[in-house]
Parts: C-alpha cells; structure tokens; sequence
C-alpha cells in the first residue's frame, strides 16, 4: 500500500498537469502558477514521519534453534545410553561365554565304559574283493615306449 504522503504528492501533481492543459491565457497561467507554487510548497512541506514498529526474527529464530539445539543434545544423550546400555549386554554376555570356556578347559576323565552289552561286530554287506597277481615282467614294446604303462 502507499503511504498518505505519496497520495497527496500524486494529487498536487496532477491538479498541476490540469491546470498547465486547461489555461489557454499566458496572463491567467502565471496566475494559475504561481498559486500553484505556493500550494506547491504547501504539499512538499513533509509532515514528520512516525516510525511504525517492527519485531526482529532473530528473537523468534534465537527461540527456534533454543529449541532445536536442545532436542539434539537430548537425542545425543539418548543414543549414549542405548550404547552404553548395549556394551553393558555385550560385556555381560562375554563373561559368560568366558565362563563356559573356562569350564569346559578344566581336564576330566573320561567315565568307564558299561559291559552290559558287549561289542560284537556286524559283517559287512560288501562283496568280497578278488585278488590278483601282478604281472612284474615288461614286454619288448613296454622297453621302447617310455613312461607307458603295460598292461
């Protein structure tokens, strides 16, 4: 919007436009003129000018990032504890572990066995292999050709 002084600017401004236009008398526009100076000088006298107010967005951005800043920090500490929390169950868990190990590494005997049932072996469903005799005498081609087997 414009302010009330530009209005009135406008105004004196054209009423001086229409009166240049509308004067076809050298005598009478002087007249018309100098009147107009004087109104002139009237409309161009500024009135004092009142500062409106105003409200910064810094105070506004300042309580913004106040806040941001704060959910982050709270965040961050909410992540430290959940890690704390899982060092904690990992520690745990291995000193447990430790604890089975070391269990497990002390030496004990082995228990004695029961002869209730003594062992008796089964005979085994395979067929029985037939054995040959090697053949230990190379033929004259075998002596030729080397590195070849001989049947």
């Amino acid at each position: 919007m414009e302010s009330p002084n530009k209005k009135s600017a406008q105004k004196s401004m054209k009423s001086f436009s229409q009166s240049a236009v509308s004067s076809p008398n050298r005598g009478s526009s002087m007249r018309s003129s100098n009147s107009f100076y004087g109104d002139l000088q009237k409309c161009w006298i500024k009135e004092n000018t009142k500062p409106s107010e105003f409200r910064l967005h810094t105070q506004q951005r300042a309580a913004q990032r106040a806040i941001f800043d704060s959910s982050v920090s709270i965040k961050l500490c909410i992540i430290e504890q959940h890690k704390k929390q899982v060092e904690k169950v990992l520690k745990v868990i291995e000193e447990e572990e430790v604890k089975m190990i070391r269990k497990e590494m002390i030496p004990r005997a082995q228990l004695m066995p029961l002869f209730d049932k003594p062992f008796l072996p089964q005979r085994s469903t395979r067929p029985l292999t037939i054995p040959r005799e090697p053949s230990f005498l190379m033929t004259s081609n075998c002596k030729r050709s080397s590195r070849i087997s001989c049947r």
